[in-house]
């Protein structure tokens, strides 16, 4: 009885803090982001306001840049969140202190974002920063790390052959926001082709090509624009992919194609 009355309290208490985080199997409030954005706010001591301009914004790019970080390489963080961060970094900037104080920007924050050799002055975008750490754990997954993480959402989710980015998103509120990151992973990444039960034929960039841009036509006719590599190349009469008649274009395009499947075969 104990047990199950401590259990009841435990799940009355979610979300809770745990490693600096907010856990909870929902996705976290802006209310549960509260303690770090007072540790960002105390940050803006009154010593900052002694400090030179170029003080100042090593002092953001340092300090007040940092303290998300840990934060941001795990959860996506609301924007709510990230913009009061930034409102303390300006103040920063162009104040030195006191969030409340009234004072004019020299320069627009998106151009003060911007790298120094593009004009800016280097201050760092969260989120995009945000974007490109959580990113990170995408890579893992698609080369299927040996993490218990990637093991389990492989096995649960997609252990039938399913292309995560082929498929609904499913799973954790964690999981579901790194699959809306994926079209961003897969144009900054390429494929190397195992057994192509994991890469899209037609859409995923694979041995320099990405046959959608390439054979237009040809993709247009295809009865699954998002069949695997492995399923795609395991018929050997390619025209069963195809809705019947072809056009000219695209019967050209498929023989390209098909020139292309015996140059490769020829080659292994």
């Amino acid at each position: 009885m104990n047990l199950a009355r401590t259990f009841r309290c435990q799940l009355g208490t979610l979300p809770f803090t745990y490693l600096g985080l907010p856990l909870g199997t929902t996705k976290p409030r802006v209310d549960d982001y509260m303690p770090l954005m007072d540790r960002t706010e105390k940050r803006l001591t009154l010593v900052s306001s002694f400090l030179t301009q170029a003080g100042r914004l090593q002092l953001i790019n340092s300090v007040l840049s940092s303290l998300p970080i840990y934060a941001m390489c795990n959860l996506k963080i609301p924007i709510v969140v990230l913009e009061f961060i930034d409102r303390a970094r300006r103040h920063c900037l162009w104040t030195g202190s006191e969030l409340n104080a009234k004072k004019k920007s020299l320069v627009a924050w998106t151009k003060a974002t911007k790298p120094k050799n593009k004009g800016g002055l280097g201050v760092v975008e969260l989120r995009s920063q945000n974007e490109a750490l959580l990113i990170k754990h995408l890579d893992k997954f698609y080369n299927k790390r040996d993490i218990p993480w990637v093991n389990m959402i492989w096995q649960t989710y997609y252990s039938q052959g399913q292309i995560p980015h082929a498929a609904t998103n499913k799973g954790s509120f964690w999981w579901r926001d790194l699959l809306n990151l994926c079209d961003k992973f897969r144009g900054v990444a390429s494929c190397t082709v195992g057994n192509g039960t994991t890469v899209l034929f037609w859409l995923d960039v694979w041995n320099g090509h990405h046959l959608q841009q390439k054979l237009p036509r040809l993709f247009s006719f295809a009865k699954d624009q998002k069949i695997s590599v492995a399923n795609f190349l395991s018929v050997t009469d390619m025209y069963e992919h195809f809705h019947l008649p072809l056009s000219d274009q695209a019967q050209q395009e498929y023989l390209e194609l098909q020139s292309a499947k015996l140059a490769n075969k020829r080659t292994r």
